[in-house]
């Protein structure tokens, strides 16, 4: 579907309507311009650039403590309260993360960057768990137990609590953000994954799949958090274990040729060895690009699902989140990317490419009913992200209003973005907000996360104290921290 295509809807919409008197092509191309001058040039150097910084302040904490993430996420590692556990806000935030572009976007990524791309994605996410052990711990330190005894934090929270009660104007700002691209955009979007992948592969009506994605998702959502958790811990493990399991088989078929492969990216990467049109630029920008789209670190979404965890102390979260960019990034991305380095069917440069590359990649090395599995696999990624994104939305909705009849709206309303999506794609375009909204919420995370970074280097001293001191799993002592404003409540 090209651009025009899927701007017809809208350009329609606008020959006949006016708000409030002002030309909607000129509130576009105001987002354009938002979009531009975060996307287009300043964020993706800015979270490079952060990342480093909080990277050198922690002392590569994500490489000092990588061991110990494994350690952490154990599914048997539930909390005796009811409450949500490290495990299942790790599956949640894993089922977020994970979506169609870990499919689709790697396919373009390494088709206009060459093999070099993957490289720069595997820096990248590197340095993005160390941005996202930031912005995580921040949520599990200043979160809040809520009336039904569930914890709720976030980036909304951290500006709050962390920065203060005049800063509410920039809680109103990022909880727009987050309610408009998350909760209504991108869910659209997923909508459209699910069903063009459907019908592409099956030949199922866009409309039958809306029909039936539709209810399905609202099946979970009206469940709230718990049921949201529930979900994610069922298929999660799941979908990731088996693209993993497709991806090692197709290694395994193409071992010879492994050597070579991993030679060609890191050759690539340099310039050593030019594979697309701008050699080494192409694959740095398109490798960054794509990692930081995917792995969502400093973006500001994840948070809110870290707080949610009923973990002993916020470090453990982060170092747990740290895991989540990884499995994102360098494992699921990257399984992508070897399924199409190890296809005759991959040519740099060439105007095959997307999903639809890596379906016909896998019906070559295994047969025609590969790319039928990557379609259910692609339903499973979508649907987690589509739950993912409600949650974000529904945390935003409660810094406007908490009652049961905004949540329910917001739920009904989440619903028909699916649907809309996934019945009309082209209908995707009304919302063109999305990404410049994401930009804007993203580079507020990022100055907030800056701002509060002595309070994680404090939290990381005192974990870090109680490590060396022979303790197994340390506890926060919400009393030595009295200067914070920290619910003590929620670390009873």
């Amino acid at each position: 579907m090209n651009s025009d295509q899927q701007r017809l809807p809208f350009q329609v919409v606008m020959s006949i309507k006016r708000i409030k008197g002002l030309p909607v092509e000129t509130i576009q191309t105001l987002f354009d311009y938002l979009s531009d001058l975060t996307w287009g040039w300043a964020l993706v150097p800015l979270l490079v650039v952060i990342g480093l910084y909080f990277t050198l302040m922690t002392r590569f904490v994500q490489v000092r403590y990588f061991g110990r993430m494994f350690k952490l996420a154990r599914p048997d590692a539930q909390t005796k309260t009811g409450q949500v556990s490290g495990w299942d806000a790790l599956m949640v935030s894993v089922g977020g993360r994970v979506g169609g572009g870990n499919v689709a976007g790697v396919a373009v990524a390494v088709t206009l960057g060459g093999p070099g791309a993957v490289f720069w994605m595997w820096a990248i996410a590197l340095v993005g768990m160390c941005t996202s052990l930031i912005e995580c711990t921040l949520a599990q330190v200043f979160k809040r137990r809520s009336e039904d005894g569930t914890f709720r934090g976030g980036p909304a929270a951290y500006i709050k609590h962390g920065l203060g009660p005049n800063y509410r104007w920039l809680v109103l700002v990022y909880s727009f953000c987050l309610l408009a691209s998350f909760g209504f955009g991108f869910n659209a979007f997923q909508g459209n994954t699910i069903s063009t992948a459907v019908e592409d592969s099956l030949g199922i009506s866009t409309v039958t799949t809306a029909l039936i994605i539709g209810p399905l998702a609202g099946l979970i959502v009206f469940g709230g958090l718990k049921r949201i958790v529930k979900a994610s811990d069922a298929i999660v493990p799941v979908m990731c274990f088996i693209y993993i399991l497709m991806a090692l088989a197709v290694i395994a078929i193409n071992i010879t040729e492994l050597p070579r492969l991993v030679g060609m990216i890191v050759a690539n990467a340099f310039g050593w060895e030019e594979a697309v049109s701008g050699g080494m630029g192409a694959a740095l920008a398109a490798g960054l690009k794509r990692g930081l789209f995917s792995n969502e670190a400093g973006l500001g979404s994840a948070p809110n699902v870290a707080a949610t965890a009923d973990v002993k102390h916020p470090v453990s979260q982060g170092i747990l989140q740290s895991l989540s960019v990884f499995i994102d990034t360098i494992v699921i991305c990257s399984c992508t990317a070897f399924i199409v380095l190890l296809s005759p069917v991959y040519q740099p440069g060439g105007e095959l490419t997307g999903a639809p590359l890596v379906q016909q990649s896998l019906a070559l090395h295994f047969g025609q009913w590969a790319q039928y599995l990557l379609t259910v696999l692609l339903f499973m990624f979508s649907l987690s992200s589509i739950i993912y994104n409600y949650y974000l939305g529904e945390v935003a909705m409660t810094e406007f209003s908490k009652s049961k009849t905004a949540i329910f709206v917001l739920r009904v309303l989440v619903v028909a973005c699916v649907m809309l999506g996934a019945a009309a794609p082209q209908a995707t375009s009304v919302f063109f907000f999305s990404d410049p909204l994401m930009g804007l919420l993203a580079v507020v995370n990022l100055m907030v996360i800056v701002t509060l970074l002595p309070v994680v280097l404090r939290m990381l001293a005192d974990y870090r104290q109680q490590l060396a001191s022979g303790k197994h799993e340390p506890v926060l002592d919400a009393c030595r921290f009295a200067d914070l404003d920290i619910d003590r409540g929620a670390w009873k």
